[in-house]
């Protein structure tokens, strides 16, 4: 689950609040790095449990309906497809969850607020009326509905936003990433896997990807004289000071990569970063750091200071 985007995403993050601060040693900034990584994967799990809480509360509501002084018809007989969904009742015999849950004690009940305001949210959505109306039950329309519920109500949601970042400051700057691993997972959700589904592990390959993400922060950090050089002599006729401070962390960070990880081709290296620029810096940012890396990987071309080798997979 933490990926080279992610990772890049979070060095971006924790180098910006080093520069600014410059207070803190090399090995606390590192420690931090990889804190940050498992407390994304914390909210992984964290996010994965609304389903659960959000099918209790309206399981809870029905029962209510029921034990009325007076009940309707439709209070005594409602319709359950929504309660009786079976990709959250396979979600809540989950293994993995419900160990991870367990041992890191997570929970909303002092959030009970965002269960009530996304479960109006999604009863009152288009979406859960064309879902409740559906004659045919479908395992795959049950995972349908929560892969929209995630894309259209959770990811949006201020009042959510607002309840992670005060049960960690960690956990509200990549929401709408983490929200995607979730969708990405619930698409492959098998209903024969009963309990035992495979949820995402938190590293694809633990030690390349710790690897990566060390060498890259450590060499932003120690070269950075070096780095602040490349890019004054390619932007001559701005002053520093007048760049925005991100763009010039993102070319710092792109400039890293290129000169540390001889594997990793140029060009894939600068689009993740543009990518970066768009979504973390100004609106024109992403055309001003291609053309000023673009002209800095011609120069180190030239003189001959990049090395690029093909990686070829040994078994």
């Amino acid at each position: 689950m933490i990926n080279r985007v992610l990772i890049r995403i979070k060095i971006l993050q924790i180098l910006y609040a080093y520069f600014k601060s410059e207070d803190k040693t090399l090995k606390a900034v590192e420690k931090e790095m990889f804190h940050s990584f498992d407390k994304a994967y914390e909210l992984y799990f964290q996010l994965f449990t609304l389903p659960l809480h959000i099918t209790k509360f309206c399981a809870d509501k029905i029962e209510l309906r029921r034990n009325k002084l007076r009940p309707t018809e439709g209070d005594l007989y409602p319709n359950l497809r929504f309660v009786e969904n079976r990709f959250v009742k396979q979600l809540a015999a989950n293994l993995e969850l419900k160990d991870f849950v367990a041992k890191n004690k997570l929970s909303w009940a002092e959030h009970s607020n965002v269960i009530k305001e996304l479960t109006e949210q999604i009863i009152n959505s288009d979406f859960y009326a064309d879902y409740m109306a559906t004659k045919t039950s479908d395992y795959e329309q049950d995972k349908e509905i929560w892969r929209k519920i995630f894309k259209r109500i959770i990811t949006p949601s201020q009042t959510l936003e607002n309840a992670l970042e005060e049960q960690s400051l960690f956990w509200t700057d990549n929401m709408e990433i983490i929200i995607s691993f979730i969708v990405k997972t619930i698409k492959r959700f098998e209903l024969e896997n009963n309990k035992f589904q495979r949820l995402l592990p938190q590293y694809t390959d633990k030690d390349e990807d710790k690897s990566f993400a060390g060498k890259l922060l450590t060499t932003v950090i120690n070269r950075n004289s070096e780095l602040t050089q490349l890019i004054d002599n390619h932007t001559s006729n701005w002053e520093l000071d007048r760049i925005a401070f991100m763009d010039i962390l993102i070319m710092k960070m792109a400039l890293a990569e290129i000169l540390t990880f001889p594997t990793i081709p140029i060009n894939v290296t600068l689009n993740e970063y543009i990518e970066l620029a768009k979504e973390y810096s100004t609106e024109k940012s992403s055309i001003f750091v291609n053309g000023v890396l673009d002209s800095i990987v011609n120069q180190l071309n030239n003189e001959k200071k990049l090395i690029k080798v093909k990686r070829f997979d040994v078994s």
